[in-house]
């Protein structure tokens, strides 16, 4: 929808709306066409209109212009105060907050309560309680408080340890009859919590009529705040939903009083239940994984978090780690090599050797995958003589199948057949073969590639795959006649292509995809999200490698 087609419409809801839907997509643009249309049809005097437009500003971080359409607004009301003093509030603007509450005609209590619970979010929670109580002391002919009143106290009370405060607060919310409701109680089951008292929190809870995810995770960390696990446990044993929290919660407490086992054995059972682990849940693993004895679960997430592709959190926990073995350096060597970092990976390796540690065939297979990614042929060679020379270690199929995969990267496809051939029992590798026929067809090798096949069909005669590969080489070499002839043979023996799958988890929710596969619910939302990619990619230096269409249609073979 174009902004002059939105706002052709007069009515004031209509207005309202657009307005919403402004807030909602943070659309400052069309906003200010909205103004600028109000202004003409004079309904900056609308009132309710006026209070949508200095909220929307606000919202749109332009709070310049919130306070123009506050200004403009002669007929301003107790909502038009408070959406202003909520804006400047919010932002930590707090002089010009209380220059505006200082004119304010009759400040209520969602004055006092925007300000205190801005105070408290922005690092002020005494200046917070300062000005409530300057607020009930100002009032003269009563207490002014509501359930919101409460909850941003509470929170205050909590942020400073203040359980005296806390008391009176919940004591006088008793007696001047604020509704204890969900909320109200969820917040003074944290805040008892916070200030080391379970017993009170655990009271509040049992006179609750009902129940949510935050008052059981609450309750639970008020106990673990007060070491008292036994009965953390039980409670996490009866939670009717444990989510990340809780379980992080539990965690944390276990690591913190020295349970490190128990911390370990929980997080174990967090992910086999399926919960995602957060950032802070680590801490506490990881504060578990401190002592030396439990130096094999240090060295199990120093290699999650490489496979995952975090190697600041994995060289972080390998740098805390004293006594290192063999297994620790492998998993960081290993781990930069795979993430396409080659120096660092050199660099752990040259380290490794430095502190008298003895490598192993697994810590060559990290360094050769560096000197593959930097492109350092010379290097790699040397790094396999060093293996037997130097350190009495055999090198096995998977160092020479790295160094054929330089050779190949580098277009170097005759000596990559030659090293083959001369590695232990090349001749009868499959992955050494397939990965030279594969870089055959990156350089357009067709006589090579024919003899690499014919090869690879001796050995394995039934992989659809390997026919296809050449199948498809033939194509990009223009021999049509030689492509058919080969997929015709793979139709007419049935053999047929193992279906490769591509997934991605989000929000626990695995979604699975395989080539040409229409069945996905967003797929058109993934087509669109596709098409916006490929100017970026193509400005990044990518070169699309698009497979002839021939290979497409569904009647190749006919």
């Amino acid at each position: 929808m174009q902004p002059s087609e939105a706002i052709s419409a007069e009515p004031v809801h209509h207005f309202a709306r657009l307005l919403s839907n402004c807030i909602r997509t943070n659309d400052l643009k069309l906003g200010r066409l909205i103004h600028s249309r109000l202004i003409k049809t004079a309904l900056t005097f609308n009132t309710f209109l006026a209070n949508r437009l200095i909220y929307m500003y606000s919202k749109c971080c332009s709070i310049e212009y919130a306070q123009q359409a506050f200004n403009e607004l002669s007929d301003k009301n107790a909502q038009s105060w408070n959406t202003m003093l909520s804006a400047y509030s919010q932002k930590g603007l707090f002089e010009k907050t209380f220059q505006l509450l200082d004119v304010m005609p009759d400040p209520n209590a969602v004055s006092y309560n925007s300000i205190i619970s801005s105070l408290t979010h922005h690092g002020f929670p005494r200046k917070a309680m300062g000005f409530f109580k300057r607020m009930q002391t100002q009032r003269g002919n009563g207490f002014l408080i509501d359930e919101f009143t409460v909850v941003s106290v509470v929170n205050t009370c909590a942020g400073l340890g203040a359980l005296n405060l806390l008391r009176e607060l919940h004591g006088l919310a008793t007696v001047i009859g604020v509704m204890f409701n969900l909320v109200v109680c969820n917040a003074l089951i944290d805040a008892y919590g916070k200030c080391v008292k379970p017993g009170y929190s655990y009271s509040i809870f049992c006179q609750m009529r009902e129940t949510d995810v935050f008052s059981w995770t609450s309750l639970l960390v008020a106990y673990i705040r007060a070491s008292r696990m036994a009965d953390a446990c039980s409670l996490f044993d009866h939670m009717p939903i444990r989510n990340v929290v809780a379980w992080t919660a539990l965690i944390t407490g276990f690591a913190q009083n020295g349970e490190g086992d128990k911390a370990l054995c929980t997080f174990k059972e967090m992910l086999e239940e399926g919960i995602v682990p957060r950032a802070s849940t680590y801490v506490g693993v990881l504060s578990s994984c401190a002592d030396i004895p439990l130096i094999e679960k240090v060295n199990a997430l120093v290699d999650m978090y490489s496979k995952c592709g975090d190697m600041i959190s994995a060289m972080r926990l390998f740098e805390r780690l004293d006594g290192k073995d063999r297994v620790t350096w492998n998993s960081i060597i290993n781990g930069f090599a795979q993430n396409g970092n080659g120096v660092m990976s050199l660099f752990m390796f040259e380290k490794m050797i430095e502190t008298d540690t003895t490598p192993n065939h697994v810590t060559f297979l990290g360094v050769l995958s560096a000197c593959s990614h930097c492109g350092l042929l010379p290097e790699g060679f040397q790094y396999l003589h060093s293996m037997e020379r130097k350190y009495g270690i055999v090198p096995q199929l998977d160092h020479y199948a790295i160094l054929i995969d330089l050779l190949g990267r580098k277009n170097m496809l005759g000596e990559a057949a030659d090293l083959i051939k001369r590695a232990p029992w090349g001749r009868d590798n499959i992955g050494m073969w397939g990965a030279l026929l594969g870089a055959c067809r990156v350089h357009g090798n067709l006589k090579l590639a024919r003899r690499v096949a014919e090869d690879l069909f001796e050995l394995e005669p039934d992989n659809a795959a390997r026919y296809i590969m050449l199948s498809n080489i033939y194509a990009a070499a223009g021999r049509w006649g030689d492509a058919r002839t080969l997929r015709r043979y793979i139709y007419d023996r049935g053999l047929v292509k193992e279906t490769a799958y591509s997934w991605i988890e989000i929000n626990n929710i695995r979604h699975k995809f395989i080539a040409k596969d229409k069945s996905h619910s967003r797929l058109e939302e993934i087509k669109e999200l596709l098409l916006k990619l490929v100017d970026p990619m193509k400005d990044a230096g990518y070169i699309f490698q698009i497979e002839c269409s021939y290979f497409l249609v569904d009647d190749a073979f006919c």
